[in-house]
């Protein structure tokens, strides 16, 4: 059943899409151009979001888990395609490992804290996060093989757009073979059980939850070309690196509110299904939307898309996963920790703010 809420927004998305779109055709100021159509991308994501979930509902295990992986990061995926069309490839690549930081740090972190203020010490099943972070640190060996054969000039540094797409492939691999595990530890079904009056209040019928998907799908499609146009005058506008714009920027445009999700289920003290939304996410930039992007590259007719990284990126990908596996490790989460996992994002942020 619609809820008002889901009217509610679904009002407020027509319009910042609306706004977004006479802004862009009115050649209005850069900068204004820019937030609007970063705010219609975040409503846009959430929306994505909420339709997969409720089409998911109609489906077996196995078919949501496809369908949440292949459009759980639609958004993030359109921006970056068409930021490497434009030949905006530092972007790019700050904005796939900025998500993961986002998700990984920021939400994380947010969800932790909220939860611990709230309840105090958190407790949840470490079986599935532990498998997430050692998955994670797969993808963070894939990002650096290529960088340090460049950096240290093996013969491998003359093949790196060949050993890039290789290191891609594998990593889909891995996703494919790590579907099993993932769809056979499902919070969601346990939350779902937990909870059945709420889910049945706000269950949308499918031919709903279709449209929903579909019309979203296609705003996020319209408007993240929009916000790619508007990226490159507003960072010189704003005086800002394309660095920090694709690491902080265009990561928490496309994927913060879709993860506001993960932190309001700390604050309702359900830390397992929490951890498995936030983490799962970073995972999916990092095996699917970023190997993705690298295979797309190839007929986008722009610059190719190498997993060739400036060392400091490497640096924070790994500090991250490194930082993450470590919290996550004994099961349980206390305040604190939250904090210091926002203070490693900002930290990591304001190492990028000059390029």
């Amino acid at each position: 059943m619609l809820q008002r809420k889901d009217v509610v927004v679904f009002g407020i998305t027509g319009l910042a899409v609306v706004a977004a779109a006479v802004l862009h055709f009115t050649g209005a100021n850069e900068v204004l151009r820019f937030v609007v159509a970063a705010a219609a991308l975040s409503l846009l994501a959430m929306n994505v979001s909420s339709g997969t979930e409720h089409v998911g509902e109609h489906l077996n295990a196995g078919a949501t888990g496809v369908l949440q992986s292949a459009l759980g990061n639609l958004p993030e995926l359109l921006v970056c395609a068409f930021s490497l069309r434009a030949g905006l490839v530092q972007v790019v690549q700050a904005a796939l490992i900025g998500s993961i930081l986002g998700n990984s740090l920021l939400v994380l972190g947010l969800a932790i804290f909220v939860g611990g203020i709230k309840h105090g010490r958190q407790t949840f099943d470490a079986e599935s996060p532990r498998m997430i972070v050692s998955l994670m640190m797969v993808a963070v060996a894939a990002f650096s093989i290529p960088t340090l054969a460049a950096e240290l000039h093996t013969p491998a540094s003359t093949h790196e757009v060949p050993l890039s797409a290789a290191c891609a492939v594998l990593l889909l691999v891995v996703f494919f073979a790590s579907l099993p595990f993932s769809l056979s530890s499902d919070p969601e079904r346990s939350l779902r059980h937990a909870a059945p009056a709420q889910v049945a209040s706000d269950h949308w019928p499918l031919a709903l939850a279709v449209t929903v998907l579909v019309l979203a799908s296609a705003g996020a499609a319209l408007v993240s070309e929009w916000f790619v146009e508007a990226l490159e005058p507003a960072i010189k506008a704003l005086h800002i690196s394309q660095a920090f714009a694709g690491l902080v920027v265009v990561a928490i445009a496309g994927n913060a509110v879709e993860n506001v999700a993960g932190i309001r289920l700390a604050a309702k003290n359900r830390p397992d299904y929490a951890m498995s939304v936030i983490l799962n996410s970073s995972l999916m930039i990092a095996l699917v939307v970023a190997p993705a992007l690298v295979l797309v590259s190839f007929v986008l007719g722009g610059p190719i898309l190498t997993l060739v990284l400036p060392p400091l990126l490497i640096a924070a990908l790994l500090l991250t996963t490194l930082t993450s596996a470590i919290i996550v490790n004994d099961g349980e989460t206390i305040w604190i920790e939250g904090v210091a996992l926002v203070g490693l994002y900002a930290i990591i942020a304001a190492a990028f703010w000059w390029g």
